[in-house]
């Protein structure tokens, strides 16, 4: 049987170190445990089985292992330290018999975005990072379409638009849309991406801007960033707009969810796994549901393409149409909306929209 492992990490501290320790997670601080995430070894974490393909029947198994450090330690350490502890976690895998490795989270961020890792072991890696692509826009396109938009005749905007997600989704969305706001940190890379994405295919307008008050002139956005607080604020949006959140820690703040009921959020795709999957520990998703990042290694292994796949700071569009094509072809698809790691319902979706055109006919008046 091929086999894989996908690397985790405390994402919220006291909430993910509760999943396996539940002690630990109750008499530590947030403080504490980050300090002693840089001193704890890599943690064997559950065996993943039952996912078979719908194309061969082909069934595989992998296994959760999760490097110990928490995204303000990786931003805070040494990139070298950080480095060996993923490393360290890789090593893990492969002493379980992984034939392939997939980053999550931010260890397939940090640095150099998994190129120094894959070197370091003998296991093949892939940060998952082109499958996320396709399947962010994906939801973002059939989100805006419940919502009563057309893709083609709306401005988008790419929070993060620098980053390896955030520069193929930009040029993928630029195919689509009519308008493509690039919102970064730096202007001179902002500056550098435009004719990348022309190259791509984009034939979008594009407008560059460090503002994310920017994201107010998007009718669909999709935000990436490796921000450990929240970035995309209640002011920032405009009444039915639907936003695409990719990173963890997410960048939309909780407050949006409060107080704008005229927006849609949802979660990064969230992806259905072929076959009686059981990942025998909880991420956070309901039974048989799965991270695109994650979902993307089992495709790898279930077609048996044991090869540095998706890394670096850029990919060519082909390897997301790619991923897209062998994914559908094994029967993973996109499995419904989570807004704040809740179901979002047609009655809700139906809600956002009706106050969405209620605040917009009272614009105009």
């Amino acid at each position: 049987m091929d086999t894989f492992a996908f690397i985790i990490h405390p994402i919220h501290p006291k909430r993910d170190v509760s999943r396996k320790f539940p002690l630990l997670g109750r008499i530590l601080s947030e403080r504490q445990i980050d300090f002693f995430s840089a001193f704890f070894p890599p943690v064997y974490i559950s065996e993943i089985t039952g996912i078979v393909s719908a194309a061969s029947g082909k069934e595989i198994k992998g296994w959760f292992v999760a490097c110990p450090l928490t995204p303000r330690r990786m931003l805070e350490l040494p990139e070298w330290w950080v480095y060996r502890k993923i490393i360290q976690t890789g090593r893990l895998a492969e002493r379980l018999g992984a034939q392939m490795l997939g980053l999550g989270a931010f260890t397939s961020v940090v640095g150099d975005g998994g190129v120094t890792v894959a070197r370091a072991l003998d296991v093949p890696v892939t940060t998952g990072d082109a499958y996320t692509v396709a399947v962010a826009v994906e939801a973002l396109e059939e989100a805006a379409r419940q919502m009563g938009l057309t893709p083609s005749q709306t401005t988008a905007a790419v929070l993060g638009a620098t980053g390896a997600i955030g520069r193929a989704a930009a040029a993928l969305l630029a195919r689509r849309v009519g308008e493509v706001y690039l919102i970064g940190r730096q202007r001179q890379a902002l500056e550098a991406l435009q004719p990348e994405i022309r190259q791509r295919g984009g034939q979008a307008r594009l407008r560059i801007s460090t503002d994310p008050a920017d994201l107010r002139h998007a009718q669909l956005i999709l935000t990436v960033t490796s921000a450990l607080d929240a970035v995309v604020e209640p002011q920032h949006l405009q009444p039915g707009s639907v936003v695409c959140d990719v990173a963890r820690p997410r960048d939309v703040s909780a407050q949006v969810a409060a107080v704008r009921d005229d927006v849609l959020v949802i979660d990064g795709g969230m992806v259905e796994v072929p076959g009686p999957v059981d990942f025998h520990f909880d991420f956070g998703f309901p039974p048989g549901k799965a991270y695109a990042c994650m979902a993307e290694t089992m495709v790898l292994a279930l077609e048996g393409r044991f090869e540095d796949y998706t890394v670096g700071k850029q990919f060519p569009l082909a390897k997301v149409e790619e991923i897209a094509r062998l994914a559908q072809k094994h029967g993973f698809r996109l499995s419904g909306f989570r807004s704040f790691e809740k179901p979002v319902s047609a009655a809700h979706i139906a809600r956002v929209r009706e106050r969405a055109q209620q605040r917009t006919t009272g614009r105009r008046r």
